[in-house]
């Protein structure tokens, strides 16, 4: 279905399961529901606001040029572990070392090869949810959604994966002047690599993780001479989190710590801030060689100042003269504050819920207190552990969810 043409699927008055949004943990929650329940296939519906799965994921992967993924091939949608190799049979140079990481164009094809298998083509309502208004209609709770530039709709079960997390901005930003050109500061989520012309440009990127080195090799690419700077030493680490959160060698201790704010703990101690893969950080340190990256550890900008068509730079650490730069990037991640979500003002009101450093305290099912709202992504890291907001971390989640919504021993009263 086009985004331009979002009616083509009308939006039901009343909808059994409501899933927003389209992107591959969504997907994953289908593929295993229906794989559960089939029968549910005419009682669930999709929005996102793009009308087709994975429209934010593709632009992301895109926009940063990002070659391959940093999951294994067995990290897919598909219930089916297996499934993303077979279908690479023919495609084997485009899984890459170690384990078998899938090329950015094979996941996509797989994953068009999935919504076609399992009849998902036509499944996304091209439309924006502004709001989750939890009522009472004959004493029965439901979800009114308040959707952009049509009627509400009314929900029973809701499912939120819209992955979600606001831009993560230092605090000199709020000294520089307005009148400074805002194409030349921006976060690493407004880049887009295919439409910048680079050459002979200079570019400070702040930040450590693979985002900053995915984009200091793009603006390579285009003859741009990069400054790479952290608060830390950049480091290589080939996944997010260890493998052994994947499965019961963690997860197992996670889970039986009760305490809240030390599972908080566990999951900052897993993820560790930013890290770069060993390939990236190899081509990285060979480019370092020939002079076209500098790297600044331990090092954090304190005032930037637009001065003349160039930002001039200040660090807290003596650096020797930074260069005056064309650009500057802030590859600086995400935070996730459940407490923010502008969907969930009335939910959290009507639901009061617990929270540690932003992150609910969702039930074993992924479920909002005594309420039928469900998460994926970011906001089950508590339940689902580091890699919650991870390809895997949408199996995690749907392997907790999916019974709730298909035994009726698990579901709330309705």
């Amino acid at each position: 279905m086009s985004s331009l043409d979002p009616l083509v699927k009308p939006i039901p008055e009343t909808v059994d399961i409501a899933i927003i949004g389209a992107g591959p943990q969504a997907l994953t929650l289908v593929t295993h529901l229906l794989q559960k329940k089939a029968s549910l296939r005419d009682r669930l519906v999709v929005f996102d606001r793009a009308g087709t799965w994975m429209a934010q994921w593709k632009q992301q992967f895109g926009a940063l040029e990002i070659p391959h993924l940093r999951s294994p091939a067995v990290h897919h949608p598909d219930p089916n572990p297996y499934a993303l190799r077979a279908f690479a049979t023919n495609r084997a140079s485009e899984l890459f070392p170690p384990y078998d990481l899938p090329g950015t164009q094979l996941f996509q094809a797989f994953c068009e090869d999935v919504i076609e298998r399992w009849g998902l083509g036509d499944g996304v309502i091209g439309a924006s949810i502004t709001d989750i208004e939890p009522i009472q209609i004959e004493g029965r709770d439901r979800f009114r959604l308040h959707i952009q530039d049509h009627p509400p709709s009314l929900a029973r079960r809701v499912i939120l994966a819209t992955g979600g997390g606001s831009p993560r901005l230092p605090d000199w930003l709020a000294e520089i002047a307005p009148t400074s050109p805002p194409e030349r500061l921006q976060h690493s989520s407004q880049i887009d690599l295919r439409t910048l012309h680079l050459g002979g440009e200079e570019i400070l990127i702040v930040g450590s993780g693979l985002t900053s080195g995915h984009l200091a090799l793009g603006a390579i690419r285009r003859g741009a001479r990069v400054t790479l700077m952290a608060r830390r030493q950049f480091y290589e680490k080939l996944f997010d989190a260890d493998p052994g959160w994947l499965g019961p060698k963690y997860l197992k201790g996670f889970q039986a710590e009760l305490d809240w704010g030390r599972r908080w703990q566990m999951i900052q101690e897993a993820r560790n801030g930013g890290s770069l893969t060993p390939k990236v950080l190899f081509k990285l340190r060979r480019l370092e060689r020939e002079g076209r990256v500098r790297f600044l550890e331990n090092c954090q900008i304190t005032r930037a100042t637009w001065n003349q068509g160039l930002w001039d730079i200040d660090c807290d650490q003596p650096q020797g003269s930074l260069p005056r730069v064309d650009r500057l990037w802030l590859a600086t991640g995400s935070e996730f504050d459940i407490r923010k979500h502008p969907l969930l003002q009335q939910v959290q009101r009507r639901y009061p819920l617990k929270t540690v450093a932003g992150l609910p305290q969702l039930d074993d099912h992924l479920r909002w207190g005594k309420s039928q709202l469900f998460l994926m992504g970011p906001g089950t890291a508590l339940q689902v552990g580091p890699v919650a907001r991870n390809i895997y971390g949408g199996k995690l989640a749907s392997q907790r969810i999916v019974p709730a919504l298909t035994k009726s021993s698990l579901a709330r009263v309705a």
